[in-house]
């Protein structure tokens, strides 16, 4: 079973937050999907990964770069893991495929959005309930995370 980790921010953006943890998944030698909530979403990730910092960039990809199997890291809105992720994220409440193919699957969410906040906990259910080992971080005013379940 997969390890299913929920982050729950309150204090930084995802815009914020994501380029940090997907650096810190490069560093460890695996690759990620991260299943946004539509194309346009996953391509203002794209822009934004390029820029998000002056002296570096995070290498990934999406679809209409067409080199899936090359990129670390992979945009998309779809199901899809065609450069063989073993970590997948997920953001704008998505619902991703069956977690049990990845070691580790990551949702992030808005704990200003009641939306988001509900979405999570329906998803926090289904994981739990699917026999993942679920845990929940929340974002303290220094930026790190808190694990408080």
């Amino acid at each position: 079973m997969a390890e299913v980790l929920f982050y729950h921010l309150s204090e930084r953006t995802l815009e914020q937050v994501l380029p940090g943890l997907l650096e810190k998944c490069l560093e460890r030698g695996w690759r990620v999907v991260v299943q946004a909530g539509s194309r346009e979403r996953a391509e203002a990730l794209d822009a934004h990964l390029w820029t998000f910092r002056e002296e570096s960039f995070l290498p990934h990809g999406m679809l209409r770069d067409g080199t899936e199997a090359m990129q670390p890291v992979w945009l998309t809105e779809e199901d899809d893991n065609p450069n063989a992720a073993n970590i997948r994220f997920m953001i704008d409440g998505v619902v991703p495929p069956d977690l049990g193919a990845y070691e580790r699957g990551v949702y992030i969410f808005d704990g200003h959005d009641n939306f988001a906040v509900e979405s999570a906990r329906e998803r926090w259910k289904a994981e739990k309930s699917a026999g993942h080992d679920v845990t929940y971080w929340q974002q303290n005013t220094r930026g790190g995370w808190d694990k408080k379940a």
